[in-house]
């Protein structure tokens, strides 16, 4: 019986007979010779029909076969170097299950508008195909690192009862008699857990309502959150750096066809090695300066800035100590600079800006209650947090990377949409 193969292992059946199923990518013909270009998710091929060897009626009807059409062909496998991949397929047999009609993507060039209108075929392209491919070995390369580690897995909840991040931010759904909203973090819940286990994680969508047209903004995106007990800012810091790390040497090792079919530079991936370079917030306020770049001293970085300051390094570069008022809730002052947070954000370099954002979280139950009170947050929300803080509370830390982001610099992309499968921008929620 002839088996059904993946293009992805046509290498283990040199001169076997084998069945691949899948789409008509390109194709072009010549006298008695058709070549078929053929991917299936895995890979692409080219198929070689013969009109002595597949018969008149079936060469006819191939003839017809257009882009994305979907086919299942029988034939050889024989090897040959100058092919894609190293293989060809003779083909013996033709089952043609649907001639699609005129493929909307052209090679033509199209708008982007365009193309995220279609993105639901756009995902067929080579480069978008090579970019989710990265993608599943970013999120691969995040779970095994922390599983490495003696992590465990927590599932956050989506739909959380106030604000994690900030209350500006939040998208307000009817939870049956009363509100609720999608989660912006699954950090305030790692924080319980990380005191059932120690040390946790959680990979999740998380939701922010920004009205932002940037490009390194979506509405829905993924993040990896990872939890300690006993830990603080250097603590997290050292393993927020080798979690970088090893996903770039991951990517590195096991997708750098994809990098190269995006034209990615590898040598600044390459250069991705311990130790990072370690800044404060204000050394990276004197980096602006020199820069003459319009920022004003207390704020928070935007996009611009961080821009600027991650590309006076040659890798990632961390910065601690941003000014408190410009943190969240539950970060940690230092008790040497009570007006500076015990925070960390890693800046990606060539310009890519923030990837991970963390630092050590507020253990005292006192000074989280005044937090909670001067930012306006509704306490009632928060008792169960606050119980964390009365039951055994110990010093802890943990971060959040976000997917699209580390994607989108490892890949070189000029703008996040492209990192997910289907994004979420303030102008698109379709399809």
């Amino acid at each position: 019986m002839t088996p059904t193969v993946y293009i992805a292992d046509i290498a283990k059946y040199p001169g076997k007979e084998v069945t691949l199923q899948g789409w008509v990518y390109n194709k072009t013909h010549k006298g008695k010779l058709q070549f078929i270009m053929l991917r299936d998710g895995t890979g692409i091929i080219q198929a070689v029909l013969f009109k002595d060897d597949v018969g008149d009626a079936v060469f006819e009807s191939c003839l017809n076969l257009t882009q994305e059409s979907s086919v299942r062909i029988t034939g050889s496998v024989t090897e040959d170097k100058r092919a894609k991949g190293g293989f060809e397929l003779q083909a013996k047999k033709v089952d043609i299950l649907q001639i699609a009609p005129e493929y909307p993507i052209s090679p033509k060039e199209h708008g982007i508008d365009f193309l995220m209108e279609h993105r639901h075929l756009w995902l067929r392209s080579s480069l978008q195909h090579a970019i989710i491919k990265v993608r599943h070995e970013v999120i691969r390369a995040c779970r095994d690192y922390f599983d490495n580690l003696g992590f465990t897995l927590i599932d956050a909840p989506i739909f959380t009862p106030a604000a994690c991040e900030g209350t500006t931010t939040l998208f307000e759904t009817n939870y049956f008699d009363s509100k609720a909203y999608l989660t912006q973090s699954g950090q305030l819940y790692m924080e319980a857990a990380a005191m059932a286990f120690g040390k946790v994680y959680c990979f999740g969508p998380t939701f922010r309502a920004e009205k932002s047209k940037t490009r390194r903004h979506l509405t829905e995106f993924w993040m990896i959150e990872p939890e300690v007990a006993y830990c603080d800012l250097p603590c997290v810091m050292d393993l927020a750096e080798g979690l970088i790390v090893s996903i770039v040497e991951r990517v590195l090792e096991r997708k750098k066809e994809e990098l190269l079919l995006l034209e990615r530079d590898l040598a600044p991936l390459e250069r991705v090695q311990k130790p990072f370079p370690k800044i404060t917030y204000d050394q990276a306020v004197e980096l602006l300066k020199k820069a003459d770049a319009a920022f004003t001293f207390g704020s928070d970085f935007g996009a611009p800035d961080e821009t600027i300051i991650s590309q006076a390094f040659d890798r990632p570069v961390m910065v601690t100590h941003y000014p408190a008022e410009v943190k969240a809730f539950y970060m940690k002052r230092d008790p040497a600079q009570p007006d500076r947070a015990l925070g960390v954000d890693v800046l990606a370099s060539e310009g890519y800006g923030e990837i991970i954002g963390g630092g050590q979280r507020e253990d005292d139950l006192q000074s989280l209650l005044d937090r909670i009170e001067a930012h306006k947050l509704p306490a009632e929300a928060f008792n169960w947090y606050i119980d964390l803080r009365k039951f055994g509370s110990v010093p802890h830390a943990g971060f959040g990377l976000g997917i699209e982001r580390t994607i989108s610099w490892i890949c070189g992309l000029q703008h996040i949409r492209e990192t997910i499968p289907f994004p979420r921008t303030i102008s698109r929620i379709y399809p």
